[in-house]
């Protein structure tokens, strides 16, 4: 005989059986980005020396190609600038599609590394930064570990003390108290960006967003630990059993639903700029960066992402 108590009870199970479960709604992979990603050849809003180019710039000089489960974008790696003309052609890409509630797994094999290079995988609203930044993936000059990153207006903190297995470099997200650092946190591990991060083959990065909290996780590709779900891209996936995240950002301090609204999903290297170019020499790099971009070309030959396959879930 069925109780209230045994009904609450039986919820509760199914609750923690099923837990956060979310279907699949769009799946990227090779020529299929073209469709469902618009090439930005807007001027860099973060000022790096780059000059971002349209899709059939990108596809002419080779900047953005696929081939079987290959996606690349990647930067001009063969001409020498002008110091008084633009900057070196690279790849800004959005999403066509904006999302709230929602998980992203991307399967990577390399992302750019040389000095002066600044790549991210991010996400963004149309009110910056009213609608809020989320950086899934995102450094400079090869400087390790990853960094993820919220970026918004005033009034969202995060505690100091939160269930991840990364480290925290800062707790306010509010752009205009941090000069625009905003409230990040460092993985714990050198293989989750640059040289190291290519060297093991890449590897998956994920992101849960809800209004309860925004997850991030990552796994090297030799990681044996990497969910099945998360490995094969599968159709359904269960957040709940990926384990601790290395970045936690819980809405207790943070009404994460006024701070962050409908986003596109961004895929972009810059060089230079307001971040790699103000720690560049600090960071070891040699001369200056926009010296160093100008006449080095063939330092860019791996400033490329090799994308597997970008998986969305809802």
């Amino acid at each position: 005989m069925f109780t209230s108590r045994t009904f609450v009870a039986l919820a509760c199970f199914v609750a923690s059986a099923f837990g956060a479960t979310y279907s699949q709604t769009d799946s990227h992979q090779g020529s299929d980005f073209l469709q469902s990603f618009t090439h930005q050849a807007i001027a860099d809003p973060t000022h790096g020396r780059v000059n971002y180019v349209d899709q059939a710039t990108a596809l002419a000089q080779n900047l953005t190609f696929s081939s079987g489960d290959h996606f690349v974008i990647r930067a001009d790696d063969t001409t020498v600038l002008s110091a008084s003309g633009p900057g070196r052609n690279s790849v800004r890409l959005q999403s066509n599609k904006q999302y709230t509630t929602h998980v992203t797994v991307w399967s990577l094999r390399h992302m750019p590394q040389g000095c002066a290079t600044w790549p991210a995988l991010w996400e963004v609203g149309a009110d910056w930064p009213n609608q809020g930044e989320i950086d899934v993936l995102e450094g400079v000059n090869d400087q390790t570990p990853n960094q993820s990153t919220l970026h918004t207006s005033s009034g969202c903190t995060m505690p100091a003390s939160r269930s991840q297995t990364g480290t925290s470099t800062g707790n306010n997200c509010d752009t205009a108290a941090t000069n625009n650092a905003g409230c990040g946190v460092q993985a714990p591990t050198a293989n989750s960006y640059g040289p190291a991060f290519n060297s093991a083959g890449g590897g998956w990065y994920a992101m849960e967003r809800t209004s309860s909290f925004i997850k991030v996780w990552f796994w090297s590709r030799t990681d044996g630990s990497v969910p099945a779900d998360v490995k094969n891209g599968a159709t359904s996936i269960n957040t709940d059993n990926w384990g601790t995240p290395y970045a936690y950002f819980p809405s207790q301090s943070c009404d994460l639903n006024s701070h962050f609204g409908a986003h596109n999903i961004i895929i972009n290297l810059t060089l230079c700029g307001d971040w790699a170019g103000a720690v560049y020499s600090a960071d070891g790099c040699p001369g200056d960066c926009v010296s160093y971009v100008n006449n080095n070309p063939s330092a860019f030959t791996n400033a490329y992402f090799d994308i597997q396959w970008l998986k969305i879930y809802g």
